[in-house]
């Protein structure tokens, strides 16, 4: 089967290690995957591309800087994915999305799949756009079942083109993992709580900012750690001077070693105020580590039986705080959390499961009726 996979880019990212893990591990006597990536080629530091074409996988870049590049970007599409003979296209993210569909559409690919990754509650015209052309895809791929019930309920799309396949991990990637030297970031000798994201309102980290002010003097031998970047960090900063936290908040910028981050973390906190199934969570459960984290779309399916211990409403900033103190200062709770959250994560959110669901999706609707 000829198989598409397109993604808006390929800087490191959740939903880009998904597609790489997905399309290097495909069963090569069933599927022949290209990966086209609407954006340019990333920098070669954030790039997941090497990854790809050491598989063997074939990647084109077809270099979209702004929504202006996209009908051009679509006509390119279009003349590969027909050259190729497609039959199925599978899309990640929103661009990646209507773009692909329409380039499918105009190359007669009989097969679209779209994959919707996060209860899309803040750009309504978007869920409108998906409504008014879903005729033009087959089946849409949801991270969790709390964005298919989203994306039913709310998004108004329909129910039997809805299929829930959550993100797996690799497991063998948190295994064994050397903890990272963060000495140079000034926490060496000292526990740590760590946030890894984009530095973006989407994440609450303002929030995140206003508890860890009470935290931090609760638990004097914590600091906390961010990893990421995004246009909040200058806002952050000032935030923490304000606080008078400055000295015990670390700006780790990206990082590539998200697994030694981890080994050397004894606590991840996510207070996003909207998700589908937070990639980092999972990592974290893999790393067998503890969590708080907001009650958002996939947080309750990650976390399973540990989902009322770890997580609180968003919005509950005290009761945040209390979990993390809660936690961290009870080292049983936390050990215990922790191989709890291991265990959940080897049963249900292997990458061998995750990539064996798309591959009997795509045959189903290949041999299927339409």
């Amino acid at each position: 089967m000829s198989v598409a996979l397109c993604i808006t880019d390929l800087n490191v990212g959740g939903a880009e290690r998904c597609l790489v893990e997905l399309a290097t591990r495909l069963d090569r006597s069933r599927f022949a995957p290209v990966v086209y990536c609407l954006s340019p080629a990333p920098l070669a530091e954030t790039t997941l591309i090497p990854a790809l074409r050491s598989a063997g996988v074939e990647v084109e870049c077809l270099g979209a800087r702004s929504a202006a590049d996209f009908p051009g970007v679509a006509a390119r599409l279009a003349r590969l994915l027909r050259q190729r003979k497609t039959q199925v296209i599978q899309t990640f993210l929103f661009h990646a999305n209507f773009v692909g569909r329409i380039a499918a559409w105009r190359a007669g690919v009989p097969h679209v799949v779209c994959g919707i990754r996060v209860a899309q509650r803040h750009s309504p015209w978007r869920l409108w756009l998906d409504r008014i052309t879903h005729r033009m895809v087959d089946r849409y791929v949801c991270v969790s079942q709390s964005v298919a019930d989203f994306s039913a309920s709310t998004a108004r799309l329909p129910a039997d083109k809805l299929v829930v396949i959550p993100n797996g991990i690799d497991l063998s990637r948190f295994h064994g993992v050397e903890p990272a030297d963060l000495s140079n970031l000034g926490v060496s000798g000292r526990r740590h709580v760590t946030f890894i994201g984009r530095l973006d309102v989407q994440k609450g980290l303002p929030q995140l900012l206003t508890t860890a002010a009470d935290w931090l003097r609760r638990l004097p031998d914590c600091d906390l750690l961010l990893v990421g970047k995004g246009r909040l960090e200058s806002a952050l900063r000032r935030q923490c001077h304000d606080a008078g936290i400055a000295d015990r908040v670390h700006f780790a910028g990206w990082r590539a070693d998200i697994p030694a981050i981890l080994a050397a973390s004894s606590l991840l906190v996510l207070t996003s105020a909207w998700e589908g199934m937070p990639n980092v969570v999972l990592e974290a459960m893999a790393s067998g580590l503890p969590v708080v984290a907001t009650r958002v779309e996939g947080v309750d399916e990650l976390l399973g039986p540990g989902f009322r211990e770890q997580s609180v409403p968003y919005g509950k900033w005290k009761d945040f705080s209390d979990s993390v103190v809660r936690i961290l200062g009870d080292r049983r709770l936390a050990d215990r959390l922790g191989r709890e959250n291991r265990s959940h994560t080897e049963h249900r959110f292997t990458i061998t499961r995750a990539v064996e669901s798309y591959q009997r999706l795509w045959e189903h609707i290949l041999t299927g009726p339409r």
